[in-house]
């Protein structure tokens, strides 16, 4: 039986158009690459010199591999055995199809906007009059799979997620080799064309939540998706500074939190996965929580949330307690407060923001900065010019600890999006206070709870389970149960198959 492109080139006698109206040739693609130095088109006979048809190999170069499109396209179409008694595009496209050029891919194409887009994803193409035959030609890419940078692991799996569209599906699979595992593709950027997988297991993420997503992913209408930010914005319906999605670099994590019943999204050229339905407690687990023991999970669990806490909430706590009510202190702690500050020119209020100010410019410094000088620079400012300040008595000793301290427990938040909006509510709460006292923190305490309370992502409260969960829930986000026990997927989620084990 005659392949089905060769019958459509036959009924459409070589006129298929593209979206323009303009007919699928060689001429066309020419035209639509104009101006691009990188596009090559080469007029080949099939069969070789004995052979009476013509036809068009286009590619992008760069974006090919030239030993693949050599030995694996333009070698069997000249070979006059398997061309040389072609006489009709028809059938030379159905030898095409049936595998007469050596390569594992072959698509039929009948338009001109679908052999553009094929060449820009890395194809090359054998064009005829109205119809061609696109190959998957990728060039291989120069990075690998690395070492995760942002989220270390000691006894967990070492590769990360890179630029790769297609190799970062392939982690995922390694992972999850279960036909269930639905990976349903979308283009994003009406310019870039950026290709992005959301990822869902069949029969246990919740389909609202996928098809959702799918919504929200068809809405956007922007001319290039290249950064985190072309996407979260505009996923969530409420853009805040505390993150709703989960962005990993770790495929095992994206692996697990998918099998936890969450849907996620892969986008080619981003080193990242973003999971949805992000909460409170997800930001604040790692995956190595399953790979030690329960009781120290458990503790380094509570540590973070603590660590969390104390970086909000101590350098507002200082200012208030200084400056507001300094009878809330032990007398010698007390003591000591005000013989730092004896010869100190500034008020408290004054050191505190200056030295959150300072600690916020080393940050900022020493990531922007080459590695080895940025480590230079934070060692340099964070002991050279902060024992210099409390020598020349600039700066109170206290200060420094309570900033140092506030930063250090902001390192521990294992999410980067989280750490930052923590800084900016500790900004927040210190100016409150400044203002009103111990009523201005707490006031401040329950307008930051009550925000919380108020986000929501893809349906699910962002304080969940703290916020409508049982007893179970909240204790199984606070600490890390043993495996064994942990029988069902978190509620808040609303997977479709509850349990995990039997």
């Amino acid at each position: 039986m005659k392949n089905e492109l060769g019958r459509e080139i036959r009924e459409t006698g070589g006129a298929e158009t593209g979206p323009a109206g303009e007919t699928l040739c060689a001429e066309s693609l020419a035209r639509t690459f104009a101006d691009c130095e990188d596009f090559s088109l080469r007029r080949i006979r099939l069969g070789g010199a004995s052979g009476s048809l013509e036809a068009a190999l286009c590619f992008l170069d760069g974006m090919v591999s030239g030993s693949a499109v050599s030995e694996s396209v333009l070698r069997p179409l000249t070979e006059k055995e398997r061309f040389g008694g072609v006489t009709s595009e028809p059938e030379a496209a159905d030898r095409l199809l049936a595998g007469l050029a050596w390569f594992y891919a072959a698509r039929k194409r009948t338009s001109l906007g679908e052999v553009t887009e094929d060449l820009l994803c890395g194809s090359c193409a054998v064009v005829f009059r109205g119809a061609a035959v696109t190959f998957e030609t990728k060039q291989p890419q120069s990075r690998g799979v690395e070492k995760a940078e942002m989220e270390k692991s000691v006894k967990g799996a070492k590769d990360a997620f890179t630029e790769v569209y297609r190799q970062n599906t392939a982690l995922l699979r390694q992972r999850l080799r279960t036909p269930d595992l639905k990976l349903s593709e979308a283009v994003l950027g009406r310019r870039t064309r950026t290709r992005a997988a959301v990822a869902y297991i069949r029969g246990l993420t919740n389909s609202s939540v996928v098809e959702e997503l799918k919504e929200r992913l068809a809405e956007i209408d922007i001319d290039g998706a290249l950064t985190t930010g072309s996407l979260e914005e505009y996923l969530l319906e409420r853009h805040s500074p505390f993150p709703q999605l989960t962005v990993t670099e770790r495929p095992d994590r994206f692996a697990l939190e998918l099998l936890e019943g969450r849907a996620g999204l892969l986008v080619d050229g981003l080193p990242f996965g973003f999971l949805m339905q992000g909460t409170l407690a997800q930001q604040l687990k790692v995956t190595e929580d399953r790979a030690g023991h329960p009781l120290a999970a458990s503790a380094l669990t509570l540590l973070r949330y603590a660590a969390l806490f104390l970086s909000v909430l101590l350098p507002a706590l200082y200012v208030v307690v200084t400056v507001f009510h300094q009878e809330m202190l032990p007398d010698k702690l007390l003591l000591s407060v005000i013989r730092s500050k004896q010869d100190v020119p500034f008020s408290t209020a004054a050191e505190t923001l200056g030295m959150l100010l300072a600690f916020e410019l080393l940050q900022e410094a020493g990531l922007r900065l080459p590695e080895s000088v940025g480590e230079t620079v934070s060692i340099i400012g964070a002991l050279i010019v902060g024992q210099s300040a409390v020598e020349a008595k600039v700066i109170s000793p206290i200060v420094v600890i309570v900033v140092a301290i506030a930063g250090i427990t902001g390192y521990t938040t294992p999410n980067q999006d989280l750490a930052a909006a923590a800084r900016l509510c500790r900004f927040a709460l210190v100016l409150l206070g400044l203002g009103l006292g111990i009523y201005g923190l707490v006031f401040g305490l329950i307008l930051l709870t009550y925000y919380l309370c108020t986000l929501e992502s893809f349906g699910t409260p962002y304080l969940a389970p703290f916020c409508g969960g049982s007893a179970g829930e909240v204790l199984r986000a606070l600490i890390r149960l043993p495996l064994k026990k942990l029988k069902e997927r978190p509620k808040a989620l609303h997977p479709e198959d509850v349990r995990n084990q039997k």
